[in-house]
Parts: C-alpha cells; sequence; structure tokens
C-alpha cells in the first residue's frame, strides 16, 4: 500500500512528549488555532476538514491573511461528533459553514460529514 508521506516534512504535524503524559485525552475535534484570528463574531466562514488537507488550508489562510476564517479539524468521523461541532459553531455565531478536502465529492468524508453538517 502507498501512502502519502506529506505530513512527515511538516513541523507544524508533530507532537511534544507533553501531549502523550498521564491527563491527556484523543480530541475528535479541533477549534480553530489561529493567533491572529478576528472577534469571534466577525468570523465569516468556518471549514471543517479532516487529516493533512488542514496544512494546505493552514498554509493558504496565512499566505492570504485570512484571519476571519476558522479551520476546524475533525479527527473523529466515525461515530460523528455532533456534541462538539456544535459547541464551535457556537463560538461562530455569523459564520457560513463548509467542509474541504482533496478528494472529489464523490470520494473520501463529504458525502458522510456533509448531511450531519447539515443537520446541525
Amino acid at each position: 500500500m502507498v501512502a502519502p508521506k506529506k505530513l512527515l516534512r511538516f513541523k507544524s504535524a508533530t507532537s511534544k512528549i507533553e501531549d502523550f503524559v498521564s491527563g491527556t485525552k484523543f480530541l475528535p475535534v479541533i477549534g480553530d488555532k489561529n493567533e491572529n484570528a478576528v472577534d469571534s463574531s466577525k468570523v465569516r466562514k468556518v471549514v471543517f476538514c479532516s487529516g493533512q488537507v488542514y496544512y494546505d488550508l493552514e498554509e493558504r489562510r496565512a499566505r492570504d491573511n485570512n484571519n476571519d476564517v476558522a479551520i476546524v479539524r475533525v479527527e473523529s468521523i466515525c461515530p460523528f461528533p455532533f456534541k462538539e461541532i456544535v459547541s464551535e459553531l457556537e463560538k461562530y455565531p455569523n459564520a457560513s459553514v463548509t467542509w474541504s478536502q482533496e478528494e472529489s465529492k464523490n470520494a473520501g468524508s463529504y458525502t458522510y460529514a456533509v448531511p450531519r453538517l447539515r443537520n446541525i
């Protein structure tokens, strides 16, 4: 099986040893980490994604200085983390919502995730 090795080269995709100590836990959803973000009420779009596409989106946002876009990582697709996603969406009351992935709509998580996002 051939697997992409792209994330092995990204320093931002690494973890510190402290991330693996007792008391830490898996997060099914990781909220936006943009230190230059505008106030959450002024965020115009929330982009949900999963996997390595996050790093491409983050790079593009930084390059274009789009600090009014929040990028939220969905680390667990199934079971779908409804509660955690609702919690993230409550932070951005004026934003539109979209799903982003590298694959076309008929591949990847799109057909699973988007109906659930609409349901929320």
